[in-house]
C-alpha cells in the first residue's frame, strides 16, 4: 500500500499539467506569488491571505498547504493542485468535498500569477479537475464563488456551465461585499473540446470517494 498514492496522480490538459502539491513544487508557488497575484486594489480571495507581508508570504503559504495535505481524509478532503505551464508552475487549482461518498458535491478554488493572467489557462485547468470530477470520481454537483465585481472568476465559471445560486454578504478588507455563489451540475457543464489525460489515479478514487461520513 502506497502511503501518499496522490504523488502519483497527473491530470493534463493540452498546454497545462495538474499535480497535486508537493514541497519543491510549493517553493515556485511561492516564487510566483511573489511576482504578484491580483493588483493591490482588489482582494479576489475570501481570506485575504495575499495581503500578508512579503517576508512572511512563503512560510504561511507552505504551512497552509501542509496543513491541508496533513488534514486530509476520506470524509473531508481538498486536493491542491500545482498547475504547471511550460514546465513551470504558475499556480494552484484546488478541488475538495466533505461527506462526498453522500453528496456526491465537489468545490473547486484557485489561483494563476498575474503575469499569466488573459490567457485562458484559468478556464482550461478548470475545466480539468471538473473533467476528473465528473468522469473519474464520480461527482453530481460542483461549487464556486466569487465577489460580484469579479468579471474575470465569473466569466470562467458562466463558461462552463454554472449558474447562480444566491450571494452572501460578508465582510472583506473591512467592507461589506457580495459572494456570489455558482453551482454546476453534470449536465450543465460545458465540456472543453480537448480530453483530459489523467494517470496514476487507481490508488486515489477509492479514498476520495468512499469515505465515511463525518461525525
Amino acid at each position: 500500500m502506497d502511503p501518499w498514492p496522490f504523488r502519483h496522480l497527473v491530470l493534463r490538459t493540452p498546454r497545462l499539467e495538474l499535480r497535486p502539491d508537493d514541497d519543491e513544487g510549493l517553493l515556485e508557488l511561492v516564487e510566483e506569488a511573489h511576482h504578484g497575484i491580483h493588483p493591490p486594489d482588489q482582494m479576489p480571495f475570501g481570506v485575504g491571505w495575499s495581503d500578508t507581508p512579503a517576508e512572511d508570504l512563503g512560510r504561511t503559504m507552505l504551512q497552509h498547504h501542509w496543513r491541508v495535505r496533513a488534514e486530509l481524509t476520506a470524509a473531508k478532503w481538498t486536493l491542491n493542485f500545482l498547475v504547471r505551464f511550460d514546465g513551470r508552475v504558475i499556480g494552484t487549482q484546488g478541488i475538495g468535498a466533505e461527506d462526498f461518498a453522500v453528496t456526491g458535491e465537489v468545490h473547486t478554488g484557485s489561483w494563476v500569477g498575474l503575469r499569466h493572467q488573459g490567457k485562458g489557462i484559468g478556464t482550461e485547468m478548470r475545466a480539468a479537475v471538473l473533467v476528473f470530477a465528473f468522469d473519474h470520481l464520480g461527482a453530481t454537483r460542483a461549487r464556486s464563488s466569487a465577489w460580484s465585481e469579479n468579471a474575470k472568476s465569473l466569466g470562467v465559471s458562466r463558461k462552463l456551465g454554472y449558474v447562480d445560486d444566491g450571494t452572501q454578504r460578508v465582510t472583506r478588507r473591512g467592507q461589506a461585499s457580495d459572494d456570489v455563489r455558482l453551482l454546476l451540475t453534470h449536465d450543465r457543464f460545458i465540456r472543453p473540446a480537448w480530453t483530459l489525460e489523467v494517470a496514476g489515479s487507481s490508488g486515489c478514487l477509492g479514498l476520495l470517494t468512499q469515505g465515511e461520513p463525518a461525525e
